[in-house]
């Protein structure tokens, strides 16, 4: 037991001063393994019953424990070093819209100017900012170009019609009070919604790229301005 201990304590200076690669596991468990086994297997005790000493046997199952105490201990760091999810670094209150189509421009600058504290955030479509918000959504661009993506935040997440309404909920009065349309039922909110975006382009045109990059006073409301930016330089 003695010998245990002083193994025991011998391990955890290995560990702390660095003599064993601690960025590998599986470096850690065939060392410290090796090390359990063959200082336990010269030593000289009586045998039991079964022809096994009694120091042997306990060294096995110390080693045993260690062992399963070791792969442990590496499931916890592999777990603890794991980066965070996309859901943790998103914005709350992000509209992920089609940053090409006129009518959404359009209304994207009627919330900016009636959005007085600020609490709407916007992010084009075609911007590789936007990825991770679909992708959090379970929602595709082919998705977000029929009905614009509103991340409201954690596990919040609407489209179309409903994803509208819940934008006016964050305005000031009298705006937020259009959010009581919501008691419409959603399938005929939706059909009415559906029947006009398909129509958008024929009916207020599209460009060639994102429509902030016009105006590029709005930016400040944009989290993908740099990106915006960094591709100004080339369009303009």
């Amino acid at each position: 037991m003695m010998k245990l201990l002083m193994l025991k304590r011998g391990l955890r200076l290995l560990t702390t001063t660095g003599n064993v690669n601690s960025s590998s596991p599986l470096t850690h468990r065939r060392c410290f393994s090796s090390l359990w086994t063959s200082s336990f297997s010269t030593s000289s005790s009586p045998l039991n019953a079964a022809g096994v000493s009694s120091d042997s046997a306990s060294a096995a199952a110390a080693a045993a424990d260690f062992n399963e105490d070791f792969f442990l201990g590496d499931e916890l760091a592999r777990l603890a070093s794991k980066p965070k999810t996309d859901q943790n670094l998103l914005q709350p209150g992000v509209v992920v819209y089609d940053g090409v189509c006129h009518l959404s421009h359009n209304c994207v600058k009627w919330v900016i100017k009636a959005d007085r504290d600020r609490k709407i955030k916007f992010c084009c479509l075609q911007s590789k900012a936007a990825e991770p918000y679909m992708s959090v959504s379970g929602v595709d661009r082919d998705d977000v170009l029929r009905r614009f993506l509103f991340v409201e935040g954690p596990g919040l997440y609407h489209q179309g019609s409903t994803a509208a309404l819940r934008v006016l909920a964050h305005l000031p009065l009298p705006y937020s009070a259009l959010s009581t349309l919501m008691i419409i039922p959603t399938p005929l909110r939706d059909a009415v919604y559906d029947h006009v975006a398909k129509k958008r382009y024929n009916w207020f045109g599209k460009g060639d790229d994102c429509l902030v990059l016009w105006d590029q006073y709005l930016l400040y409301r944009f989290i993908d301005r740099e990106e915006l930016l960094e591709r100004s330089r080339s369009v303009l």
